[in-house]
């Protein structure tokens, strides 16, 4: 029987590459529900590929409609490729109609983990990371089991950044923020992984998702991108997750799992000379890092706030209203202001993500003010 797939930010780089899955496996999978924000044009074409599936723009249609769809969805698991805050009500609507959610909105877990786990637990559903990362993270866990493992390592490509000057950081511009040297992604990921707030989004995400304390979630700089996690167990072995850097690895394993996917993807070819490089990252000059650990250690709504003052930040950065130093400017005041209360329902979750995100707007206009 095939298994029937809800793909979410169908026309971003998540959905376009579970997009190449399914049609390269039609005897396994069938989609039942196309989503995009504003693509129209992408999302009809899809469309055609898929003619039984529910599609839904929702710039037009709005949230509402494609939340009561995934309700009352026949899909067996949602792969949720969202970028931003705007892909956690769509996890809650997947999660709490008992599906299984193939998760790459790191927002999801980093703004409300502790009630996702509880949504998937009571429902019945299967929560699965498809951030490459937590992806490697859950299959050497899977592996050895929690209790073996004492550490955590991440690992991230350094962004364009890694070998600029701290000068030369202080005057990059949105051009240069946009070059990822790794992976092709949306512009606001792509400008999170060149200040590292990807990597501290995904150190949030793996305490999370994994039970661990932020001082045992690390990360180091690897520009081959080849090693996606490790993990130490408790006898000091380092195990890692090592293939060519494709998110198709990851999106695969989630729809497949717990089955290990037969895959046409290219492989490392050990007859031919590659190196590996590990370095750790220069937290003076990516001081958006070490703010999501301090965030990550405060827990309660210090993630939540976290996130939304580097959304904020980020799109204004994108438009070139501020500098990519204020990027940091801007979440480390956001953050100054008391998070301490843990949500407990999702709408208090939102309330929190709201009052960051003015925050931040406030501390943003006072920059663009000096």
């Amino acid at each position: 029987m095939k298994k029937k797939v809800f793909i979410l930010g169908a026309t971003g780089s998540i959905g376009t590459s579970t997009v190449d899955i399914v049609l390269h496996t039609p005897e396994k999978y069938e989609v039942v529900g196309i989503q995009a924000h504003s693509d129209g044009a992408s999302l009809k074409k899809l469309a055609a590929f898929f003619p039984n599936a529910r599609a839904y723009l929702t710039s037009e249609s709005g949230m509402e409609s494609l939340l009561r769809g995934l309700t009352e969805s026949d899909a067996d698991i949602v792969v949720n490729g969202i970028a931003g805050a705007s892909g956690l009500m769509p996890s809650v609507a997947a999660l709490e109609s008992g599906k299984d959610l193939a998760l790459a909105n790191k927002e999801t877990i980093v703004m409300a983990g502790p009630l996702i786990q509880a949504a998937a637990l009571k429902n019945g559903a299967k929560l699965l990371p498809v951030d490459s990362e937590h992806s490697a993270v859950f299959a050497l866990i899977q592996s050895f089991g929690p209790d073996a493992v004492s550490e955590l390592i991440l690992t991230a490509s350094g962004g364009p950044f890694r070998a600029w000057t701290s000068e030369q950081i202080a005057q990059a511009t949105l051009e240069d923020a946009l070059r990822h040297p790794t992976w092709s992604m949306g512009a606001k990921i792509t400008i999170d992984s060149a200040s590292l707030a990807n990597k501290g989004l995904e150190v949030i995400e793996a305490c999370r998702l994994f039970n661990m304390p932020a001082e045992k979630v690390k990360v180091v700089v690897h520009p081959q991108s080849l090693v996606h996690s490790l993990i130490r167990t408790k006898d000091g072995t380092l195990y890692a997750q090592i293939s060519k850097p494709d998110m198709r690895h990851p999106i695969a394993s989630a729809l497949d799992w717990p089955e290990l996917p037969e895959s046409s993807l290219e492989i490392l070819d050990f007859s031919k000379k590659f190196a590996m490089d590990f370095e750790p990252p220069r937290r003076e000059d990516f001081p958006l890092l070490g703010l999501a650990y301090r965030a990550a250690g405060l827990g309660a709504s210090y993630p939540i706030a976290f996130n939304a003052a580097n959304e904020i930040a980020v799109d204004a950065f994108l438009h070139k209203k501020i500098r990519f130093s204020d990027l940091a400017r801007v979440t480390a005041g956001t953050l100054e202001h008391d998070w301490a209360q843990e949500p407990a329902s999702f709408e208090e979750v939102l309330d929190a993500d709201e009052k960051a995100r003015m925050r931040a707007i406030n501390i943003m206009e006072t920059l663009l003010k000096c």
